[in-house]
């Protein structure tokens, strides 16, 4: 994997990852992966959002973004107010045709450090409740089922109920 670099986006990249959302959706529904995301939801004005609140990250290989996610500091809609500080890693997502194998995994453990660095405890993520596939990869990732949203509030308005993983930040990185 020594192919694959990291860093944050920048302004400049938002448009590459408003393309690698809407080909991972598109991938998606190909799979029969229905009410998870949709091509179009979100633009560049959603990442910029993020990038003030939060960070977005870039995977890279060959000068070529292969891979994103972002990472919030908080996340009440889903999670509610908490006491552990931690990291949320939100929409994970690859080129599956250009990606190394086993670079999802990658970018989970450079997300998992870089929420180590922030001095949080705990790394979060949720996945939509249904998709055993995806809880299974977190599962199989280290992470472990702690709950169950109902109705949380999505960027196009709509409510969905998703899965509650956590685990705890790798140590020795605060």
């Amino acid at each position: 994997m020594s192919d694959l670099h990291f860093r944050p986006a920048e302004q400049a990249d938002l448009a590459s990852v408003v393309r690698l959302r809407d080909d991972a959706a598109r991938w998606m529904l190909a799979r029969g992966v229905t009410g998870q995301w949709r091509p179009g939801e979100l633009n560049g004005d959603h990442f910029r959002r993020v990038m003030e609140i939060g960070e977005v990250w870039l995977a890279e290989t060959a000068g070529r973004v292969v891979g994103a996610w972002e990472l919030w500091w908080q996340d009440e809609d889903a999670w509610g107010r908490q006491s552990s500080p931690a990291g949320y890693v939100h929409r994970l997502m690859v080129d599956h045709r250009r990606v190394p194998p086993g670079a999802g995994r990658q970018m989970l453990r450079v997300a998992e450090h870089r929420v180590a660095e922030a001095g949080r405890l705990l790394v979060r993520l949720d996945c939509l409740a249904g998709n055993s596939h995806l809880t299974t990869y977190y599962l199989d990732a280290g992470y472990r089922v702690v709950g169950h949203k109902e109705g949380k509030p999505q960027p196009d308005g709509t409510r969905k109920s998703f899965t509650l993983l956590e685990k705890p930040a790798p140590a020795g990185d605060a």
